[in-house]
């Protein structure tokens, strides 16, 4: 980026200045990615971000992953560029609603989704993320049941790959679901020769149509290691921008260009600069949740 615009070249200024990482999602806009220093997934940002010096996470995504990284960095200050940006799949559940699923469950471990709140990660066992999910059910086995929350089609896909009945939540992804079997079978049609990605939130009849069922680091390693020149993605779309600049020499197709989440596009470089301006909005988690949430995390660490 030699030829910086001058609003790249204040944002890159704040952010000395404010001694702060700018962390950008797989699904955020071109922009936003251009200016991050780390683009990853959720959970993936938030452990590198701990272990950087910064002592400010500017954090493009949404609210969960702000909360995640403050849980994992309570002494650095987290600041989302757009307090609005939420994820409906992980406003789907509430503590509240685990608390119940205890109580008609007892006994069971629950095991929930990282795309979830903090006072829900503070109610579960374990944490798990779309990565590692097959491998936390699986290192389970002497549990008699198992509470899945909140994907159901997550929670099909590790049921499926493990051979577990899961007690799972009607939660799912809206961006996800827009991907439909159909518009996997018609771009095979058009890119015969490629290989399809599809993320584990799909459906279950999309899943079963792809080669590679993988969370977005996962695709962004197998398009990297994949003989194939042509790959149709089935995910959010905004992975694909990142796909083709660690990949020139290779084709990318969104299995559906419905599949856009406007959460995940509501951060800008105008927002970016701003919240460098005037370090807001800051997300903190409370000490008490902070470290029940961060309990679920270190189990599924301990695990993979």
């Amino acid at each position: 980026m030699k030829d910086r615009s001058p609003l790249v070249k204040k944002i890159v200024e704040l952010k000395k200045k404010r001694n702060a990482v700018i962390l950008a999602h797989n699904y955020q806009l071109p922009e936003v990615q251009d200016v991050a220093d780390f683009r990853g997934d959720s959970l993936e940002l938030s452990r590198i971000a701990a272990k950087t010096e910064a002592e400010a996470i500017v954090f493009c995504g949404v609210h969960f992953m702000a909360e995640t990284a403050s849980i994992l960095s309570p002494d650095k200050k987290v600041i989302v560029p757009d307090i609005n940006a939420g994820c409906p799949m992980a406003n789907m559940i509430t503590a509240a609603d685990v608390r119940k699923l205890r109580e008609e469950h007892p006994g069971a471990a629950v095991v929930g989704y990282v795309n979830t709140s903090a006072e829900v990660k503070a109610e579960l066992d374990y944490c798990c993320t779309s990565t590692n999910a097959v491998a936390v059910v699986n290192y389970l086995k002497q549990e008699k049941e198992i509470i899945f929350v909140p994907d159901k089609y997550l929670a099909d896909y590790v049921s499926k790959k493990t051979g577990r009945r899961l007690v799972s939540w009607n939660g799912y992804c809206p961006t996800h679901i827009k991907i439909l079997p159909e518009d996997i079978r018609r771009e095979r049609k058009f890119h015969p020769f490629a290989k399809v990605m599809a993320h584990p939130e799909c459906l279950p009849q999309v899943v079963a149509l792809a080669d590679a069922v993988l969370s977005t680091s996962q695709m962004a390693k197998f398009a990297k290691e994949t003989e194939a020149h042509e790959i149709i993605v089935g995910t959010e779309v905004g992975l694909i921008y990142r796909l083709k600049k660690d990949n020139p020499g290779k084709e990318f197709y969104p299995a559906s260009e419905a599949a856009v989440c406007p959460n995940m596009k509501r951060t800008t470089q105008e927002k970016i600069l701003w919240a460098l301006e005037e370090l807001k909005e800051e997300v903190r988690v409370s000490d008490e949740i902070r470290g029940r949430a961060k309990k679920a995390i270190d189990r599924m660490l301990e695990i993979v």
